[in-house]
């Protein structure tokens, strides 16, 4: 008669125990679990185009005034912080709940780019950079080497 066996994936313990200690494997798993969402940065799409360059950053929830950017040197430095803190009272029972998130990204600026031109703009939770190209950067033509 065979025996089916409750180890998985080379796990010691049997799925019985990681179900039931799974509340507190979330917090220290750093590839999953509560900590997975706090440390996560927004995604970012970079795109090239003739006369600049432009970048959407994902950040839900965020406030526009909650969002900082900052250039120092070439270095571009987008970061936002937020906190919340609701209590409710009703009858036998307190309810309070706190939330904070932050991110920081930075990015290197090529040459070329008008610093003082760059522009930004948050709408339904993208945050929309421009970043523009001086006139030499937008002439400069690309081109193709052949390989001997």
């Amino acid at each position: 008669m065979a025996t089916k066996s409750l180890i998985r994936n080379g796990d010691p313990f049997p799925s019985v125990f990681n179900d039931f200690f799974k509340p507190w494997n979330n917090w220290f798993d750093t590839n999953a679990g509560a900590f997975a969402n706090v440390l996560t940065v927004p995604s970012v799409n970079i795109v090239e185009n003739q006369s600049d360059f432009s970048i959407a950053l994902a950040v839900p929830g965020m406030k526009k005034d909650d969002i900082k950017i900052d250039v120092e040197g070439t270095l571009l430095t987008i970061s936002a912080e937020t906190e919340e803190r609701k209590q409710e009272k009703d009858g036998h029972y307190t309810r309070k709940e706190y939330n904070y998130s932050s991110f920081s990204r930075s990015f290197t600026l090529p040459e070329g780019v008008n610093k003082e031109k760059i522009d930004a703009a948050y709408t339904d939770g993208v945050l929309r950079l421009t970043l523009p190209k001086t006139e030499a950067a937008k002439k400069s033509v690309a081109r193709h080497i052949d390989v001997k």
